[in-house]
């Protein structure tokens, strides 16, 4: 799923390239994927895109006042072309939606989203203000906005992992960068957030700003087609359960969930003791 870093990169990117640009069509190819009916897409035809915006992981296209605001979930992803063709594009498949605009300067540009997979999770809203999507106007606070503070947030008895990673607490982490947030912090994924002591506080306080900051700089001008590749490779224990920690040379260690997983290293974040699961491990710090 893209986070934080992705998506502050693909709203960079598209800034560049949709800033003044007018827009000929949004063009859905699926139901599903459109939550809104009011405004129609049809009402962004010939407005002007003022601005694209970035909120937690939503992508947030301003079009005149209008906003086209998309999330792309486990497996939607955005797919830029320089010339896109007039033909009307078929219902069902990958291809979820087209935006499709007119710089001025050539044919017609833009980009498609699409989706793997048959668990669909990809979502477009059309609306006037963007607090009317849900997930936006329960959004905690984005942890790289000025004066943001991690403390107040982490007065809750639940697993920091799992703090990190609601949004309605902190905006843009996800399952990846909890993991290479806490493994940078030195801490175990099922410790209490409540009860972290002030030196594992201030560690992860840093983790947060290190992680995220060095991450959306290595992203930062990449084109969209190039961003999943490279956050795989910027990965240290994310996904790499079985490899060698490169901090101390451990095997990085993976615990098994219904619908995700998560990755640590023993020896850096849980005192060498391997975690079973989140209900019967006894290793909490």
């Amino acid at each position: 799923m893209p986070e934080m870093p992705e998506v502050e990169a693909l709203v960079r990117w598209l800034g560049d390239r949709l800033d003044g640009a007018v827009v000929v069509e949004v063009e859905p190819a699926s139901f599903a994927v459109l939550k809104t009916y009011d405004p129609p897409v049809s009402a962004f035809s010939g407005l002007t895109v003022s601005g694209v915006r970035r909120h937690g992981k939503f992508i947030d296209i301003d079009v005149d006042g209008l906003h086209l605001v998309i999330h792309l979930a486990k497996a939607g992803w955005l797919r830029w072309s320089d010339h896109l063709r007039d033909a009307r594009i078929k219902m069902g498949g990958p291809l979820a939606l087209r935006f499709r605009v007119d710089r001025g300067d050539g044919p017609h540009e833009g980009f498609d989203l699409t989706e793997a997979g048959t668990r669909k999770g990809l979502a477009v809203y059309a609306v006037r203000d963007t607090a009317e999507v849900p997930g936006i106007a329960h959004l905690g606070p984005d942890p790289l906005a000025p004066g943001f503070a991690l403390r107040p947030l982490l007065d809750r008895r639940m697993q920091v992992k799992r703090l990190l990673r609601d949004q309605s607490i902190i905006a843009g982490i996800g399952n990846a960068y909890s993991d290479e947030i806490l493994h940078a912090a030195r801490l175990s994924p099922f410790a209490i957030a409540q009860t972290l002591d002030d030196d594992e506080v201030a560690r992860l306080e840093a983790a947060v700003q290190s992680v995220l900051t060095e991450a959306i700089a290595a992203a930062d001008g990449k084109p969209a087609d190039e961003l999943k590749d490279a956050k795989r490779q910027r990965m240290r224990v994310h996904g790499r359960a079985g490899e060698k920690c490169e901090v101390c040379g451990d095997t990085v260690a993976e615990v098994v969930f219904a619908d995700s997983s998560l990755q640590y290293c023993p020896t850096c974040q849980t005192g060498g003791q391997l975690l079973k699961d989140r209900t019967t491990s006894k290793f909490l710090k």
